[in-house]
């Protein structure tokens, strides 16, 4: 059974991962205002979108590409995590990025983002998971 899958799923939680929890963190350290900080982490989370929606993508195409009844079967759980993470990614985007960027009740748009973004990590790692396992059902 191909590993890329699983490959895939730990490249997504890893940018997620690394965005989220080391990089963003930093520019609000480093760089010399809140404002330019959040500009450039603005920039960031868009692209960020596109690489969650691309690895999505990839992780259902590969999927399909297990034509059988069974592999489909065992990759479903997987399957719903990823749609589910691709969902709050453009969820993020596109319904919470917009008031954030018009400055509209900051306070609570940051929130709701924070929280897509942390279901999107955790959705990622919840594919992780079952995909590692279904490798090793098929490796035992």
């Amino acid at each position: 059974m191909s590993r890329l899958p699983l490959l895939v799923a730990a490249a997504w939680w890893t940018s997620l991962s690394m965005l989220g929890f080391l990089v963003v963190p930093l520019l609000f350290h480093y760089l010399p205002t809140p404002a330019l900080a959040g500009a450039m982490a603005a920039r960031l989370f868009t692209a960020q979108t596109w690489v969650s929606v691309v690895c999505g993508l990839l992780l259902l195409l590969l999927f399909r590409s297990k034509a059988t009844q069974k592999a489909v079967a065992d990759a479903q759980g997987a399957m719903l995590f990823v749609v589910a993470g691709m969902v709050l990614a453009l969820l993020s985007e596109f319904a919470v990025a917009p008031h954030i960027i018009a400055r509209q009740d900051l306070r609570f748009w940051h929130m709701l983002g924070t929280v897509l973004y942390v279901l999107q990590w955790l959705c990622a790692g919840v594919s992780i998971r079952l995909l590692s396992q279904r490798e090793a059902a098929h490796q035992g």
